[in-house]
């Protein structure tokens, strides 16, 4: 991958000013690639990275494994789309093995994800079966650690 990329995936935040020193480039060719990547739909957003476990929420997320049947002329992706619609898929992937689609759901509560799946999702054409499994801690997302300490659990050697 581009290393600009790569910079801004490990910290979006960084300045136009250091990336050019890292790169060794100015701040305006760095700002121009940016400017590329975001208007040939490279770069799709920016977002913090936020510790969930630490917020006074009581949202739940759910990771949901679906079976489809796909379609003659459009394979997965037409399904895909139609199920990407909903407001409560976050995230979705096309899977090899055992289910097709993975699903990220959020909800405000395990109800609310329990009728999405139950009387939206499983209900359209197509969807073979469903499974689901609700996330209960998060200990690492993007490669970041959430407890914010990392501890070195190696047994020390002594001479």
């Amino acid at each position: 991958m581009d290393e600009l990329l790569t910079i801004l995936q490990e910290n979006a935040r960084t300045s136009l000013e250091d990336i050019a020193r890292m790169l060794r480039s100015t701040p305006e060719a760095v700002a121009a690639r940016i400017a590329e990547y975001e208007k040939n739909g490279t770069i799709r957003g920016y977002r913090a990275l936020v510790n969930e476990d630490l917020l006074q929420q009581d949202n739940v997320t759910a990771v949901i494994e679906v079976r489809v049947q796909p379609e003659r002329e459009g394979g997965f992706d037409r399904i895909a789309r139609r199920i990407s619609g909903f407001p409560e898929v976050v995230n979705m992937y096309l899977m090899s093995g055992k289910y097709d689609l993975l699903l990220f759901v959020e909800g405000k509560n395990l109800r609310e994800v329990a009728s999405f799946v139950s009387e939206r999702l499983s209900t359209l054409d197509g969807v073979l079966s469903t499974g689901t499994h609700f996330m209960l801690k998060t200990y690492k997302q993007d490669g970041v650690l959430m407890d914010g300490d990392k501890v070195d659990e190696r047994l020390q050697i002594s001479p």
